[in-house]
């Protein structure tokens, strides 16, 4: 009978240690990247350490920039550490927010999926050519990406648009700082520059 009791409490005591490393884990997969012991009390940085949730998402945004800085290391300009510093500039000012954890969480979301579609760190979902107007001259290259939420990358002439997508009745509608672009079998509603008059396009066969 002692041989029993032994038996059992040395399994419990194995199922115990398993829990404790196991707990240890999450305890450290919950932590963001940044010390948490350094932060000061009432920052946004406080409130990311305090919830699991904004720490799973600055773990995953560290990793993200790190795979995007070394695409970047070739760019000249380089643009990626300052864009980055500008980015939790604006993150940490979340708390003018009325709701600052659900504008913290939207920061990380919104700038993971545009470092992953602008430096090519997720796969391509497809790509179009939009001709617009009826004019060859207008075309539109989008390239969309399987991001969370999804992006696409536009192109008109030189320049570039990062757009993430918005709900829509039908179709696909992507929104960027002053473009949108809203696509349903083959043909879009384009708008490229604030206050710029639609264009009416459909894509390149």
């Amino acid at each position: 009978m002692m041989k029993m009791r032994l038996f059992v409490t040395t399994s419990a005591l194995a199922v115990f240690a398993l829990n404790s490393v196991l707990l240890a884990g999450s305890a450290v997969a919950a932590a963001p990247a940044f010390d948490c012991s350094k932060v000061e009390a009432g920052s946004i940085e406080a409130l990311i350490c305090q919830d699991d949730g904004l720490s799973a998402l600055d773990q995953k945004m560290a990793a993200v920039y790190a795979a995007a800085a070394k695409k970047a290391a070739n760019e000249h300009p380089s643009t990626l550490k300052a864009e980055q510093r500008g980015w939790i500039k604006g993150r940490n000012d979340c708390w003018k927010s009325d709701d600052p954890r659900s504008c913290v969480e939207r920061s990380y979301t919104l700038r993971i999926a545009e470092l992953q579609a602008r430096y090519r760190l997720v796969p391509v979902t497809g790509s179009a050519t939009y001709v617009c107007d009826g004019e060859p001259a207008k075309e539109v290259v989008a390239t969309y990406f399987e991001t969370d939420p999804p992006t696409a990358i536009a192109e008109f002439g030189d320049q570039t648009s990062l757009m993430y997508q918005q709900p829509a009745a039908s179709g696909a509608k992507y929104q960027g700082r002053n473009e949108m672009l809203w696509e349903h079998q083959g043909e879009a509603l384009i708008i490229w520059g604030y206050g710029a008059p639609e264009m009416r396009c459909r894509v390149k066969r």
